[in-house]
């Protein structure tokens, strides 16, 4: 006999197996990719089996959460399926604990953990998305416009104590190194041929432009050179933090790791050019 606190925890289970089997069928109905409109819908034909196998037990029906639906749908619209799904699947991280606790009174739960743990991850395994593909050329653009940009409008800050030119100074240098990195990129995606090099390209020249151009506003909006170098380190900072958790996510790779890592990276060399400039404009006799 199940009690009432394990009957309320298959209900919620089985709300959630319902709606996630709308998100997956709605998701495969926009899919143009062949493969992975079937990836979709098999995941969605999982989904409503173990809404079933939970019905036989709670005796009741239950529609989809539709604002749940929408989120993940407009997630994965514009984030890409992949991470869009594993999203999904990590608010489900407390569901192996939840199986092994009602595996005496249900017993087909030990088939639906093995599903949701090893058949759906396999699935969205498969799932081949450009996004992810070239996501290599987009690390390169980010950590470079970063790393290069943050440090330089730290020592121009201070070497020119003005915020016009030191935006002018930042916008010819990141667009420089953009086409630079662009060129590069180009050339040693060349020897991938899994890559097209023009693609790759150009993932790596607009993320680094883009990040130039967020790291630069400040020196356009604000006359105070701390202020806005202050505030282009908190852009930097939040940067690495949403850029981190999404490959982290897409990926399955370490978040905190990952972003300590780059933040150290980042912020240790802002620190040596906003001393490197504060000592040449010492030396060079550059007066604000």
């Amino acid at each position: 006999m199940i009690n009432e606190s394990t009957l309320k925890k298959i209900e919620g289970a089985q709300k959630n197996e319902i709606t996630e089997h709308l998100i997956y069928q709605k998701l495969s109905e926009r899919e143009k990719d062949e493969k992975n409109k079937k990836v979709l819908l098999n995941i969605s034909k999982d989904e409503l089996s173990h809404y079933n196998v939970w019905k036989k037990y709670t005796k009741k029906e239950f529609g989809p959460n539709k604002l749940k639906v929408f989120l993940y749908y407009i997630i994965s619209l514009f984030f890409g399926l992949t991470f869009g799904i594993k999203l999904m699947e990590r608010g489900e991280v407390h569901a192996s604990q939840f199986y092994k606790d009602i595996s005496k009174d249900v017993p087909e739960s030990k088939k639906i953990s093995e599903e949701e743990d090893e058949h759906e991850n396999k699935l969205i395994s498969m799932i081949k998305e450009e996004k992810l593909e070239y996501v290599g050329s987009i690390v390169l653009g980010l950590n470079d416009a970063l790393v290069e940009l943050t440090g330089t409008l730290a020592g121009l800050s201070f070497a020119l104590q003005n915020t016009r030119l030191t935006a002018l100074a930042g916008l010819i240098t990141g667009i420089a190194a953009s086409l630079s990195m662009a060129a590069s990129e180009y050339l040693s995606s060349k020897e991938d041929n899994g890559k097209n090099p023009f693609k790759s390209s150009i993932y790596t020249g607009i993320t680094y432009i883009f990040t130039v151009a967020l790291l630069v506003l400040p020196f356009l909006l604000f006359s105070s050179i701390l202020v806005a170098l202050g505030t282009t380190i908190i852009i930097a900072v939040v940067i690495i933090f949403l850029f981190t958790y999404y490959i982290s996510v897409a990926k399955d790779l370490n978040f905190r790791k990952r972003f300590l890592e780059m933040v150290i990276i980042s912020l240790s060399v802002a620190a040596i050019s906003f001393a490197l400039g504060l000592l040449a404009k010492i030396l060079l006799g550059v007066s604000a």
